[in-house]
């Protein structure tokens, strides 16, 4: 029996397929939910006052939240095989090191960065630090003695810290460690304190929990000049790769450690056998109502419906809850831990709303950390019935391979989906639909769509970009 979580392939899947389609969607053509509800149409301009969430506004929370969730997977196991704290600690450091060269290289090399216009030299530059990227991320699957991988390994990145050094950059913009991918240095950082927070509380989830207060305190106290809780706050020693900031994102990131911990449970206990009847009968509306729950708080904090949504969501809860318990089974058990935790931080993130002025993702808010932690949680209960149940393979596949390889298809529109379409003359074509909504739609979704088979592709012959 196969046991591989593929409920959170899928879920990282969805977030990295639509963080790719966020980001290819024509500019100004669409219509404000399309977008950041921060970066609101035509002119895409920064603006703290506007409140409420988008699905753009969940891509990246949910993408942490499956990172935290992979947690007693990827560092659970080792443990439990005898690979000592230390070790694990060590590696995590060296992971958070790896995703910060990889956050800083692919910046550099994106071809509007070395170019403007962009050119052929720009889009060749791209494609070739793309393919460089496989010797520095990938196990090479041919017979070689470690002393030779670790050659290849580091030959790689010696030539990617020369083309970082040397390459003529647009714009008389010049080499620096700052300038940087900020979705990708956020991984990093989580990769070293998310990990390093639970090797410390493996076996323990409530001092993981218990460590999120201590990270609120700092945040609420760093206002207080003079204070050492500022201190801590401004603290940097390699400010262009840490800063304090960025572990608000724990918030997110331990909760789906949590989550993870759940699905690993289950996946031990998992049978083949037959999902009984009433299980069945209830599975429909299950999977509406988990689905619904997101779709609901999406509408109603974007329109800024905040009782109604408040209402409406207890509503939906408490269906999805007399669902949940009249059902027997340990799929059942499996969704009612998931569905016990996220109604608490999506209700948590609801009361908060109002602090901070409202949800927002940009400066992010509490209720902003809350509530996509909390619908993450519906989203995994969904995808376990839409993967592990319904078995919707036409439809999960695509999700499970894109989130086996995400950063593979992370960097493929920029690196080499579009340098491709250029030097053939097709994004010609590709730019005419930027002229109206539908089109502007479907500009992104020929992209992304490209991407995604492309990382299919890798993954279909286990290149796997280990970052």
């Amino acid at each position: 029996m196969n046991n591989r979580a593929f409920s959170l392939d899928a879920l990282r899947g969805y977030a990295i397929i639509t963080m790719i389609l966020s980001g290819t969607i024509a500019s100004g053509v669409l219509p404000g939910w399309m977008y950041h509800a921060q970066l609101p149409p035509p002119a895409h301009q920064f603006d703290p006052g506007v409140y409420g969430i988008t699905w753009v506004d969940l891509v990246f929370p949910f993408f942490l939240f499956a990172m935290g969730a992979a947690f007693p997977f990827s560092i659970g196991n080792k443990y439990e095989k005898g690979i000592s704290k230390w070790k694990l600690t060590g590696d995590s450091l060296l992971r958070g090191v790896r995703l910060t060269f990889f956050a800083i290289f692919i910046q550099h090399m994106y071809p509007w960065v070395t170019s403007s216009p962009q050119d052929t030299s720009a889009w060749l530059l791209a494609i070739f630090a793309f393919l460089l990227m496989f010797p520095m991320f990938m196990r090479i699957p041919l017979e070689m003695r470690k002393w030779q991988r670790t050659a290849i390994e580091l030959a790689a990145y010696a030539v990617g810290i020369f083309l970082l050094l040397t390459v003529s950059y647009a714009k008389d913009r010049t080499f620096s460690l700052s300038f940087s991918n900020i979705i990708i240095l956020v991984l990093a950082n989580m990769a070293i304190f998310g990990s390093v927070a639970y090797i410390l509380t493996i076996g323990n989830k409530w001092a993981r929990i218990g460590i999120l207060p201590f990270v609120m305190a700092v945040f609420l106290g760093s206002n207080t000049e003079g204070s050492w809780i500022k201190e801590v706050m401004d603290f940097s020693p390699v400010p262009w790769m840490y800063k304090f900031y960025y572990l608000k994102y724990l918030f997110i990131v331990i909760p789906g450690s949590i989550a993870g911990g759940y699905l690993k449970e289950w996946l031990g206990k998992k049978t083949d056998a037959p999902v009984q009847r009433d299980e069945k009968r209830r599975l429909p509306f299950i999977l509406l109502l988990s689905v619904g729950i997101i779709v609901f708080n999406l509408y109603g904090l974007y329109m800024r419906y905040l009782v109604l949504n408040l209402i409406g969501t207890i509503l939906l809860l408490a269906c999805l809850y007399y669902l949940l318990w009249k059902t027997e089974g340990n799929n059942a058990a499996y969704w009612r831990k998931l569905f016990t935790a996220g109604t608490y931080l999506l209700m948590l993130g609801l009361f908060f709303e109002a602090y901070e002025g409202g949800i927002r993702k940009d400066h992010s808010t509490y209720s902003y950390y809350f509530v996509t932690s909390g619908l993450a949680f519906m989203a995994l209960i969904a995808f376990s019935i839409m993967c592990d149940v319904y078995r919707w393979k036409a439809l999960t596949t695509p999700l499970q391979m894109a989130g086996q390889n995400p950063m593979i298809a992370y960097v493929a529109p920029q690196l080499l989906v579009m340098p491709i379409l250029n030097l053939t003359g097709l994004a010609a074509y590709l730019n005419l639909l930027s002229e109206n909504a539908w089109l502007g739609f479907l500009r992104g979704v020929i992209v992304t769509t490209l991407a995604v088979l492309v990382a299919m592709g890798f993954t279909k012959i286990k290149w796997f970009w280990r970052t």
